[in-house]
C-alpha cells in the first residue's frame, strides 16, 4: 500500500490555518488520504468479467480543516468574554447588565431586595447568598450600590472564595471615595478599575453613543490575562458608542461637583417649586422640565452621596448661594434705582448702582461687589 500524505494549500491563507491547527490542537491526527491498488486479480463488483486496476480512497476526518477557521474565531469570540457579578440589581445595575448580556457576556446579579425574575427575564443567574455568588469564580466584581452602602457591602463579600486576581469595579458617581474604600479592604492581589458612566436608564435609554464614560486604572497586575481583562471589560462602553475619558479620581470629582452636582442641585431645586407644563412652553421651560424629570427620577441616596462623599460639593454650595445673594442685590438695585427716578427725577443722576459679582472659577472669595455710574442719557 502506498500513503500520500494530503496536498498543502499553497496560499497564504491555508498555511496560516494549518500552523494554528498545529499549535492548538498538538494531538489531533494528520489527514491523510489513502490510495490502495489490489491485485491483478480484484475485480470491481460491477465488472465481475472483468480484470482491471482498482482505486480505494480513504479519508479520516477530510472536511475538518476546512472548518478550522470558523472554529478559531468562535474560540478568539469566547475568549473576550467575561462572567461579570453585579452587585446591586437595582434599576441603574439593571440597565448596565442589558448591555453585557446583549454583548454575550455572563452576568451573575445580587440585590438585597429579590430581582431574581426580572434576572431570568433578562438571561442574568440571580444569586440571594454572595456566598454562592463568589463560589462561581467572576472574572469581574461590579460595585452598583449607592454610595453610603459600598463600605458596608465590600465589607460583608466573601472575597476568600474569589480568584485571587479578581478585577473589583465600581460605578459611582464619585471617585475618591471609592478608590480609598477599594485600596483600604482589598488585598494587593485583587485588579482595581474606578469608572463612572455619565449616563443613566433616563438619559441613555435611546443609546449611549457620545456619552462619556470615565475610568481610572488604579491597580491593574503585569499579566497578559490581567491587562486584557481590564480591555475587554472598556470594549464593553466603547462598542455602545461611549467616549471614553481616562482620568484620575481626583480630577473627575474636582469637574463632577462644578458640573454633576450643580445639575442635580438646579434640578431639586426646580422639583421643589413643582413646575408644571403649560400651553405656551418655551424651548427653555421645556429644558428645565426635562431636568427636573432627569434629577428628580433618581433616589435621593444618589444626590446625598455627591454631596457628602465629594469634598469639593461644599464649595459649590457656598458659591451657588453666593451667586444668587449677588444676583438678588443686582436685582433690587436696579428696582431702587428706578423708584427713586420716579421720586426725585434727574437729581440722582451720577450714583453708582451695584452690578452683579463675578464668582471666580479656581473658588476663591466672591469679589468685591463693583459699580457703574448713571448716565446722563438714562431715563
Amino acid at each position: 500500500m502506498i500513503s500520500f500524505s494530503s496536498v498543502q494549500s499553497t496560499s497564504a491563507a491555508g498555511a496560516a490555518a494549518t500552523a494554528a491547527r498545529t499549535a492548538l490542537l498538538p494531538n489531533h491526527n494528520s489527514h491523510q488520504l489513502l490510495f490502495s491498488f489490489p491485485s491483478k486479480t480484484s475485480h470491481f463488483h460491477c465488472y465481475p468479467h472483468r480484470r482491471q486496476q482498482g482505486l480505494r480512497i480513504r479519508a479520516i476526518d477530510a472536511a475538518q480543516p476546512y472548518d478550522y477557521e470558523a472554529y478559531l474565531v468562535n474560540r478568539f469570540a469566547q475568549s473576550t468574554k467575561l462572567k461579570i457579578a453585579v452587585i446591586g440589581f437595582g434599576n441603574f445595575g439593571q440597565f448596565l447588565a442589558k448591555a453585557f448580556i446583549r454583548q454575550g457576556h455572563t452576568v451573575f446579579a445580587h440585590s438585597r431586595s429579590n430581582y431574581a425574575s426580572i434576572a431570568q427575564s433578562l438571561g442574568a443567574a440571580f444569586f440571594f447568598d454572595t456566598h454562592d455568588l463568589c463560589e462561581q469564580h467572576p472574572d469581574v466584581i461590579l460595585l452598583c450600590t449607592s454610595v453610603i452602602s459600598t463600605e458596608s457591602v465590600l465589607r460583608s463579600l466573601p472575597i476568600q472564595r474569589l480568584k485571587r486576581n479578581t478585577l473589583f469595579v465600581d460605578v459611582l458617581s464619585v471617585k475618591e471615595f471609592p478608590k480609598n474604600i477599594f485600596l483600604q479592604f482589598l488585598p494587593t492581589h485583587f485588579d482595581i478599575l474606578c469608572t463612572h458612566p455619565m449616563f443613566g436608564p433616563e438619559s441613555g435609554k435611546n443609546g449611549w453613543q457620545n456619552l462619556p464614560f470615565v475610568f481610572d486604572k488604579v491597580r491593574i497586575g503585569n499579566e497578559d490575562s490581567r491587562l486584557s481583562r481590564v480591555e475587554n471589560f472598556l470594549d464593553i462602553f466603547k462598542k455602545e458608542g461611549c467616549r471614553m475619558v481616562e482620568m484620575t479620581c481626583t480630577e473627575h470629582d474636582k469637574y463632577a461637583a462644578g458640573s454633576q452636582f450643580i445639575t442635580h442641585t438646579m434640578g431639586r431645586i426646580l422639583e421643589k417649586l413643582q413646575l408644571d407644563s403649560t400651553p405656551i412652553n418655551t424651548k427653555g421651560y421645556e429644558t428645565l422640565l426635562d431636568l427636573v424629570e432627569n434629577t428628580a427620577s433618581d433616589s435621593f441616596d444618589l444626590y446625598y452621596g455627591l454631596f457628602m462623599y465629594n469634598k469639593n460639593a461644599m464649595e459649590q454650595i457656598e458659591r451657588l448661594d453666593l451667586a444668587f445673594e449677588s444676583l438678588k442685590q443686582e436685582l433690587f438695585g436696579h428696582l431702587h434705582e428706578v423708584l427713586r427716578k420716579q421720586l426725585f427725577g434727574k437729581s440722582e443722576v451720577g450714583m453708582r448702582r451695584p452690578v452683579l459679582a463675578k464668582l471666580p472659577k479656581n473658588g476663591t472669595p466672591l469679589l468685591p461687589a463693583q459699580s457703574e455710574s448713571l448716565g446722563n442719557n438714562d431715563n
